[in-house]
């Protein structure tokens, strides 16, 4: 092989080399690329419309990602379609670093390829906003991912306003946040059913505010007799509990008076043992080791 390839060599002095390749050679590129590698070499410098094109393309490639985030039905769903969005803004960022455009538009095209990928990266950790679509629901949990992703964006969205530039139209728009809720301290968020002499003494001494539900013998937590709400550290008492119960809490933050579910942060508990009829009880939340009264996770209600 040696001798083949000196015998080659020693042809193309005697004989004179092209400079035009040969049909169906293929040209060396610089660093063993080909000249394929050319369609990625930034253009321009744009001027006006020619960037709103590339800004247009952009938003067009986010488009099935987006609607995919605001139709999530499922936490796993929710997880899933963030991580496709994290990816399709990565991608987006990258067309337009590919860009070169002119001098009074660079400022606001590095800014927004900067909040682009701080909306990718925070859209990529997407555990906490799974778990907390198990509590909250994927509705409600999707809106605050996509108030998030709008506020992530906003400072260069305002920025191309002014340059009368359009970006970001088709972002899904939730609508304003809902008003921070919070009942008062032994407030009773629902009493139905037949009432008795029952009477429940609950300290809450976690740090998270609780939802506390008196629940009738054989029916689901969904479905309480009586549903209290006790801030963290504070203390309150249900009474006229008819019949016997089980007790169940669920903690948090963001609570709904709606959906009477937390928004974040969510516990689930029940209270092993059954408590009887038309006696009194007192409970302290706060886990112990010296405690009496055990509890287990269960499923969100």
């Amino acid at each position: 092989m040696r001798q083949v390839a000196v015998v080659g060599a020693l042809l193309c002095v005697l004989v004179g080399c092209s400079a035009t390749p040969v049909d169906g050679a293929v040209s060396p590129t610089p660093s063993g690329g080909t000249a394929a590698a050319a369609s990625v070499t930034p253009r321009g410098p744009l001027g006006q419309a020619a960037y709103q094109s590339e800004l247009t393309k952009a938003e067009k490639s986010l488009a099935v990602s987006l609607r995919t985030l605001s139709r999530a039905q499922t936490a796993e769903g929710l997880a899933q379609a963030m991580g496709e969005l994290s990816k399709a803004l990565n991608g987006a960022s990258g067309r337009l670093a590919a860009l070169t455009v002119e001098g009074r538009l660079s400022a606001v095209h590095q800014l927004l390829q900067d909040r682009i990928g701080v909306a990718a990266y925070k859209l990529s950790d997407s555990e906490q906003a799974e778990l907390d679509a198990r509590c909250g629901g994927s509705a409600y949990t999707s809106q605050k991912v996509q108030r998030r992703l709008r506020t992530d964006l906003a400072p260069a969205l305002a920025a191309l306003t002014k340059l009368k530039l359009n970006f970001g139209s088709t972002l899904p728009n939730p609508g304003a946040a809902p008003k921070p809720e919070r009942p008062e301290n032994g407030e009773t968020l629902v009493r139905h059913g037949e009432t008795g002499i029952g009477r429940l003494s609950i300290t809450n001494g976690t740090s998270k505010d609780v939802a506390i539900s008196v629940v009738t013998d054989g029916k689901p937590p969904r479905d309480p007799h009586v549903m209290t709400y006790i801030r963290a550290g504070k203390a309150a008492a249900i009474t006229r509990i008819g019949g016997a119960y089980h007790l169940y809490y669920k903690s948090g933050a963001e609570w709904s008076s709606d959906r009477r579910q937390f928004g974040s942060g969510c516990s689930f508990q029940k209270f092993d043992q059954a408590f009887g009829p038309d006696k009194s009880w007192k409970i302290n939340l706060e886990p112990t080791v010296t405690g009496n009264a055990a509890t287990s996770e269960v499923e969100a209600y």
